[in-house]
């Protein structure tokens, strides 16, 4: 049975219809934001009697979908108006600009290219109107609200339309009284009548002929829509939305779940007003940006999460009444599930998932993960809040935490929270509590499935790849605190924005340059580390064998400076020596027993082997990154 139907409703009815609330919008879309410009490209396109495109609208009265309306801007309702009997998906700006163009005053907020707010009205000329296409394009005229063109700094008045004498006698009708029934035609009467000296105009001709090819025509325009029918789900209106919406802005699922959530019948009755989920979301907000890790957190994300706890809670009490297999309620972050996703459920998992926001934020930190920018996955944060909310105090403790660490590095160095991430967060949701808990001897899938050859190391070069932030925080959470090789400090969360910690080449760029070094063994992660920014400019661009010497000048002993060298996993000996290609073996070599015990697994060792399948260098298409911009050249 279809969903839809492909009604045309002309220009009138649809501003009748917008008028007195019969077509209004969901409470989702975004606000009207037209440029003058499109506004009058759009009145030429109704001029020349061309297709705008498709309108789609929604039939209200559903039992599946009910959203919260608002009537479209500019559109003034009584306390008492009705409920609307459609509802406006995609088109709002197109009938937003000819509701406020065509209707009342005429009169529109908008903004030139530059966003400078103008308020402009519209007009039509009616001798070019009845040219060819060029003219038809001039016919059309933005002017300044009052009708009053005005230079030198307001002073001068050089064109004034002011009055509808002064329109009438220049021939530019306002375009809200050409679709006005009652206007339009007296208009014309005066316009006939009217008389510029020496003009060599048959007024009486040009009135006949617009009223035939221009007004008539317009006032009769089609515009093509596709009606969904009241039965239709929310995420059908979500994926058909997407498929046609002409704006260029998608549709996501908090924009939806706002509208539904304001249309719940239940809580309006409960509280007597309708619930907001922005402004709950603004909580959410403030707990994100009070936490550096965190920031990069939609609230998209978040409801993910809750609707990942809301049907585990639906799984694990399926499992309790006995049923089994497909019988049971499937745990899921999909789209569909999220808009189906019942307010008092919501509200009442919401606040769990906020305050698993700061454990998150701390779990991070114990990893040496610091800022948004520094985090693999952003999926994987959705997950491991998850994992706090079902594990509470316990997500806290040695052996648990250690579990948890396990799949996270699994998760970020085994690059597996690229794709089809509702799929794992749900997986995870299932598997790794209970494994964490040392409940379940079965390693999750996360843990389970992921590998990591040596090769890829030579391949991981910007922070583009998640397994390259996570070598490089994997560096800085050794066991043995990892220290700055030039001022004897720890690099921790207390330090890592005071020293403006970032990641940096061990043998410089510059030196690489000069000395033959393939682009991919200069840039990838075994000749990266974090350093705090003056001791990177004070390794300047030299060789390690020259800047060695430089850190022993610096008040420790050059035993001491090897020690601090040795904690990033790596052998001074080599820097000492500026022995570019011991290093690099020694480093990989040291970087993938690091590798294996954060994922409490081995590494394929493939660095000789030759094949497309594997990870080396030349099987990756290359990336650029910003990475070392205060590097010394």
């Amino acid at each position: 049975m279809s969903t839809f139907q492909t009604p045309q409703y002309s220009i009138s009815e649809m501003l009748k219809d917008a008028s007195d609330g019969t077509l209004q919008l969901p409470d989702f879309q975004r606000p009207y934001r037209w440029d003058d410009e499109r506004i009058r490209s759009l009145l030429v396109t109704v001029l020349r009697g061309h297709p705008m495109g498709v309108i789609m609208t929604l039939e209200t009265g559903g039992e599946n979908i009910r959203f919260k309306p608002r009537p479209l801007t500019g559109v003034q309702l009584d306390t008492a108006a009705k409920e609307p009997e459609l509802l406006l998906l995609d088109g709002q700006q197109r009938m937003t600009s000819m509701f406020q163009a065509l209707t009342g005053n005429g009169i529109v907020e908008t903004e030139d290219v530059r966003h400078h707010k103008l308020t402009r009205r519209y007009f039509i000329d009616v001798e070019k109107a009845l040219g060819d296409a060029r003219s038809q394009d001039e016919a059309v005229v933005s002017l300044p609200a009052d009708g009053i063109i005005r230079e030198n700094f307001n002073r001068d008045i050089t064109f004034d339309v002011s009055t509808p004498e002064k329109q009438q006698l220049e021939g530019l009708m306002p375009l809200s009284v050409l679709f006005d029934q009652q206007a339009g035609m007296p208009w014309l009467f005066n316009y006939m009548a009217a008389s510029k000296p020496g003009e060599d105009v048959d007024r009486t001709a040009v009135m006949q002929a617009f009223t035939t090819n221009i007004l008539n025509p317009m006032q009769q325009y089609k515009i093509p829509a596709i009606q969904l029918k009241k039965d239709i789900g929310k995420d059908a209106v979500a994926t058909v939305f997407e498929k046609v919406n002409t704006g260029g802005l998608p549709l996501d699922t908090f924009e939806l779940l706002t509208a539904t959530f304001a249309g719940d019948r239940a809580y309006f009755e409960e509280t007597g007003k309708d619930f907001r989920l922005g402004e709950d979301w603004e909580l959410t907000q403030k707990v994100i940006d009070d936490h550096r890790a965190l920031h990069g957190i939609r609230n998209t994300d978040i409801l993910m999460g809750i609707s990942v706890l809301i049907t585990l809670e639906k799984r694990k009490a399926d499992a309790a009444k006995g049923l089994t297999g497909k019988k049971l309620s499937q745990t899921s972050a999909r789209r569909e599930d999220i808009l189906s996703m019942e307010l008092r459920d919501y509200r009442r998992v919401a606040p769990l998932m906020r305050r698993a926001l700061p454990a998150v934020a701390r779990h991070l930190r114990s990893l040496h993960i610091h800022s948004s920018g520094a985090v693999p996955y952003r999926s994987q944060l959705i997950a491991l809040a998850i994992f706090h909310v079902l594990l509470g105090e316990r997500a806290e403790e040695h052996a648990v935490r250690g579990r948890l660490n396990q799949w996270f590095w699994c998760g970020a160095l085994g690059e597996q929270y690229g794709a089809t991430i509702e799929t794992k967060i749900s997986r995870d949701a299932e598997q790794v509590p209970g494994w964490a808990l040392a409940e379940s001897s079965d390693l999750p899938d996360t843990v389970a499935r992921a590998t990591f050859a040596e090769s890829r190391l030579g391949s991981l070069r910007t922070r583009q790849s998640a397994a390259y932030k996570g070598v490089y925080a994997l560096l800085m959470a050794q066991e043995r605190p990892t220290k700055d090789w030039m001022l004897d400090r720890e690099l921790d969360f207390a330090t890592y924005d005071e020293l403006q910690v970032d990641i940096h080449h061990v043998f410089p760029k510059k030196w690489c340059n000069e000395n033959g070094i393939e682009d991919w063994r200069r840039e990838s992660i075994i000749n990266k580390t974090p350093l705090s920014k003056s001791t990177n400019i004070r390794l300047s661009g030299d060789s390690p064998a020259e800047y060695m010497h430089r850190l022993d000048s610096k008040g420790l002993a050059p035993e001491q400076v090897d020690l601090q060298i040795a904690t990033h996993a790596i052998d001074p000996a080599f820097l000492r020596a500026g022995d570019f290609d011991g290093y690099f073996d020694d480093r990989r070599a040291r970087l993938v027993v690091l590798i294996e015990k954060a994922m409490g697994k081995g590494v394929a060792r493939d660095w000789e082997i030759d094949s497309e399948d594997s990870d080396r260098p030349e099987n990756f298409t290359e990336e650029h990154d910003d990475i070392d911009s205060v590097d010394i050249e």
